[in-house]
């Protein structure tokens, strides 16, 4: 994808990964808009990158994604990158949780990580593909098939656990770098990659069914502990 030039949006953009992202797009020459839930976290952000656009949504509410399409799309109709990084993380046992009275807790990270996602998708997708040209992140290889006869872009980004404080501070000391890993997937779309890894992710990419499982059962061995 070209690297300059863009008008981007970063969902969960005030922290972690997706500041990251940003501040990378900021360097390269891009029009960065990032979201979060927090208005404060969202301007410590501004604070230290100037030029970064911030708006306040929470992207469990179906409300306030249809409202933050409808905002960028009016104020930054040149958006032609959308960064689906928005996500939560929530560490329980399944054998301990309560599926019946605490349902709308767990379905939050649903909601988040993948229901918004799908959703932010499809309204910038159809945007995108009116435009002459276009580039989209996307975390739905499906999406890609779809759109192969339009301007549309498509890029995975499969990131492994990355030194950030999703979930709660101290969870992922042991992960990559975050600008290590930041610097790693850049480096892969300076190189038009479509599907980008880093560290043990990018071996993910191709896993086989048997090697998933396998992966998942270390996973949660080492994660254990945190739930218990």
């Amino acid at each position: 994808m070209k690297l300059s030039g863009n008008t981007i949006l970063i969902t969960g953009g005030s922290a972690g990964i997706g500041l990251a992202f940003a501040e990378r797009f900021i360097k390269t020459g891009n029009k960065v808009i990032v979201c979060g839930r927090r208005e404060e976290a969202l301007q410590q952000a501004k604070e230290k990158f100037p030029n970064l656009v911030t708006y306040v949504s929470d992207l469990s509410i179906e409300a306030d994604r249809i409202k933050l399409f409808d905002w960028i799309t009016a104020n930054y109709p040149d958006v032609n990158v959308l960064v689906n990084n928005a996500g939560i993380q929530q560490r329980f046992n399944v054998l301990k949780a309560d599926a019946k009275t605490d349902w709308s807790y767990f379905n939050k990270e649903i909601t988040i990580n993948m229901e918004a996602s799908i959703q932010l998708s499809m309204l910038f997708a159809q945007y995108f593909a009116t435009k002459k040209e276009a580039a989209m992140h996307s975390f739905t290889v499906s999406l890609r098939h779809q759109l192969a006869d339009t301007s549309v872009e498509v890029i995975e980004v499969a990131p492994p656990a990355v030194n950030t404080d999703l979930g709660g501070a101290g969870l992922h000391t042991s992960g990559e770098p975050l600008d290590a890993f930041a610097d790693g997937i850049f480096q892969g779309l300076n190189e038009g990659k479509v599907e980008i890894g880093y560290g043990s992710s990018v071996n993910r990419l191709r896993m086989s069914r048997d090697e998933v499982d396998k992966h998942v059962e270390n996973m949660y061995e080492a994660m254990k502990k945190t739930i218990e």
